[in-house]
């Protein structure tokens, strides 16, 4: 099962339902109830709702929409935006405990990531890896980039094109998503991402 959580920036509108919602409704918030009016009185030639002289609106702008897919065990997780693509696995999905050998079971996730990657026509395409804050600074990083150099190793040999570009890198401890005081943020934290454009 997958959970969506879609994150916008958007001027919300209220609008009235054809059945409005009673206060003994479980399922609306007390407060939310649709309203026919606005809850403020506007007066349309209020000064300070025009431009000052010579003022200028900015140029329109679409903004970014994010999408992301987290499966139920949170073991991966899909943000797709206009822009880009981006997988993000979870260590223990892919590797050993401190290992940085793929397991077999993890190939077929990174196999579906490449059927992806050729489904958007990306040529470029970043793998960076990450670890939680445990152990040394530096065997993280160490760790990190051999995490995703082996992923890195799979996806091109799924792809099989010599005009593709890598960028591969282990930023270890660096850019945690989660807290890494707790074991689930940890295992959130330890994780390889891997970044492509979406089809224009």
């Amino acid at each position: 099962m997958k959970h969506t959580l879609t994150l916008t920036t958007a001027l919300l509108l209220t609008l009235p339902l054809s059945t409005p919602a009673r206060a003994d409704d479980p399922s609306v918030p007390p407060g939310t109830e649709p309203s026919a009016s606005a809850p403020v009185q506007v007066d349309p030639n209020d000064p300070d709702l025009k431009l000052p002289q010579g003022g200028t609106l900015a140029a329109p702008k679409v903004l970014d929409i994010k999408q992301v897919v987290e499966d139920q065990t949170g073991d991966e997780r899909r943000e797709d935006t206009n822009a880009d693509v981006k997988f993000a696995l979870q260590a223990e999905v892919l590797f050993g405990k401190d290992s940085s050998k793929i397991t077999p079971a993890s190939r077929s996730r990174i196999a579906a990531i490449a059927t992806e990657i050729k489904k958007q026509n990306a040529t470029r395409i970043r793998v960076f890896g990450f670890t939680d804050n445990l152990g040394s600074s530096a065997h993280g990083d160490v760790l990190s980039r051999q995490r995703a150099n082996a992923v890195q190793a799979v996806l091109d040999d799924e792809l099989n094109d010599p005009n593709l570009t890598f960028d591969v890198r282990g930023y270890g401890e660096q850019y945690p998503i989660a807290d890494n005081s707790t074991e689930p943020g940890r295992k959130k934290n330890r994780r390889v991402e891997i970044t492509f454009p979406r089809e224009g």
